[in-house]
């Protein structure tokens, strides 16, 4: 038996909170699912790092009025369909999993009597939310259910290298000539053994997260590049929305190293009442929208560079005084690290400047997470359902990821039929990994100037205003360096730091490819020329 080749009824790439809750709905209905994450553990992603909470529902709400406040914030690019499913299944979800299932534990004044905040873009408090970690506590929950349950095998510091098809990988004829093209797995690097691993599955889900780690200042968590996109990009899988990125307007300034993560602020700090002053100390927000302080996303970033640039500041500013509550209390690892940086978050203006957050485009999918391409399903951030349109609404994405994992795992359980199975045929006309590159020149030097290339173009040039000479250049810069990473791939030895490498590189193209594809201004996707 090769101790390199496994087989499941489903792989999982991702541990987030769709690639769990997908894990766990169809292990649940007896699928074996493999679920695979790159870091140690599987709290490691950026579903950890939310901080603001999930939409649930207000006791005066409608299914209706969060539809319109989506579609509002979305700039109307939305999925209708997809809002509609979001609006109504996603709170009945959220109760019978989040609430009575796992128990996470939201805030509440007695049992059952939740805590609901406000953020921006939204008519009326209906967000649950742990203090200012909710990530974190619905990732602890979760994740000790999935090492728990006795039909998922968990394997961790993996990383998915591409998808297996039936027509790009199989050998024989019959496959080649077959008109479908299936989805059956993918090629792994197991980091701890240095070695490729092909891993079988009758479906296979990407749930790989973001992709701000292509840009030079961002929220997110360093295995944020996009893999989940160049993987299905290569195998033919249809993309959508991939010029539409949000920067989420209030990261922590100061404190960073170049190209390190930045500390996000929640929106909800400003939805418990803090609001945006500039170096002079004035309320800025008024000028640009009646929304004030909780417009959407997109224009409250623009506000600020515009700011920034008149002022020729580095940052703007947090006024926290208007927060009736205790902010230590209801934003305790805000403050703390705030605190960290001396700065008094009950007391001092807290310095806040833009930073790539969120990707509202992805790999198209339908309401059951199934992509264009036959048996490969996408959920979570990586996926394109059509809910988020032009701009994510916030706190929205936890709840999508959330649904989409769940309605993934029914619809798989679903599917697991005598037929669904891979045919002896097919699996032994799969071959191993053949690594044809040999050559032990991994050059840390290099790959840190390709890195700091690639995010320097992005940030520059396709960040949060675009022009065509801009993304001109960009997209010329970063046809030259994957076409130099495709040359260097085939000859260096493989490592998890070229398989990061070459799927960044690919997503920062796919990214400036379809922003100077759309000429129109729209959302997060700014065009100034």
């Amino acid at each position: 038996m090769n101790n390199f080749r496994l087989q499941s009824d489903a792989l999982i790439i991702g541990s987030g909170i769709a690639g769990s809750m997908a894990a766990l709905t169809l292990a649940d209905q007896g699928g074996d699912v493999i679920l695979i994450t790159a870091g140690e553990d599987l709290k490691s992603g950026n579903t950890s790092l939310a901080q603001g909470g999930i939409v649930y529902r207000n006791e005066n709400d409608d299914p209706k009025f969060l539809e319109k406040d989506i579609l509002t914030a979305g700039w109307k690019h939305n999925f209708t369909r997809a809002v509609r499913y979001l609006a109504r299944k996603g709170p009945e979800v959220l109760q019978e999993t989040f609430l009575e299932k796992y128990k996470i534990p939201f805030n509440q004044r007695k049992p059952n009597d939740w805590y609901l905040t406000r953020e921006g873009g939204h008519g009326l408090p209906r967000i649950l939310y742990c203090d200012d970690h909710t990530g974190r506590n619905i990732m602890e929950v979760l994740s000790e259910a999935v090492e728990a349950h006795e039909n998922i095998r968990v394997l961790t510091r993996r990383t998915a290298i591409d998808l297996l098809t039936t027509q790009h990988h199989a050998k024989h004829l019959d496959f080649k000539y077959n008109l479908s093209n299936q989805c059956i797995g993918a090629y792994v690097f197991n980091e701890n053994l240095g070695k490729v691993e092909t891993i079988l599955s009758k479906f296979t889900l990407l749930a790989t997260g973001g992709i701000g780690q292509v840009f030079l200042h961002t929220t997110n968590t360093t295995g944020s590049i996009g893999s989940g996109l160049a993987m299905a990009h290569r195998a033919g899988a249809r993309l959508m929305n991939c010029e539409y990125v949000q920067f989420h307007p209030t990261a922590l300034y100061g404190g960073n190293k170049r190209g390190e993560r930045r500390f996000l602020v929640s929106e909800a700090v400003r939805g418990e009442g803090a609001v945006l002053v500039n170096a002079q100390g004035e309320q800025f927000m008024p000028r640009y929208d009646t929304r004030a302080d909780l417009a959407p996303r997109d224009i409250v970033t623009r506000a600020i560079m515009d700011e920034m640039l008149h002022s020729d500041a580095d940052c703007v500013y947090l006024d926290t005084s208007g927060i009736k509550s205790d902010v230590k209390k209801r934003f305790p690892t805000i403050s703390d690290t705030c605190q960290k940086m001396g700065v008094d978050m009950g007391t001092d203006l807290v310095p806040v400047v833009p930073a790539a957050h969120y990707f509202c485009g992805g790999i198209l999918v339908d309401n059951r997470g199934r992509s264009t391409l036959e048996k490969l399903y996408a959920a979570g951030e990586c996926s394109c359902t059509g809910v988020h349109g032009a701009n994510r609404l916030a706190s929205t994405s936890l709840l999508e990821g959330m649904l989409w994992g769940y309605s993934v795992g029914h619809d798989m359980a679903s599917r697991m039929t005598r037929s669904a199975a891979l045919s002896r045929k097919l699996n032994d006309s799969i071959p191993d990994w053949v690594s044809i590159g040999h050559e032990h020149d991994e050059d840390p030097a290099l790959i840190a100037q390709d890195w700091s290339n690639i995010r320097n173009t992005m940030w520059n040039y396709v960040g949060i205003a675009r022009t065509s000479n801009r993304l001109n250049r960009a997209f010329s810069d970063m046809r030259k360096l994957t076409k130099n990473l495709q040359d260097f791939y085939r000859q260096t030895e493989i490592s998890k730091n070229i398989i990061d490498l070459f799927h960044g590189s690919q997503t920062a193209y796919i990214v400036t490819l379809a922003a100077l594809r759309n000429t129109e201004t729209k959302g997060c996707h700014y065009r100034i020329d």
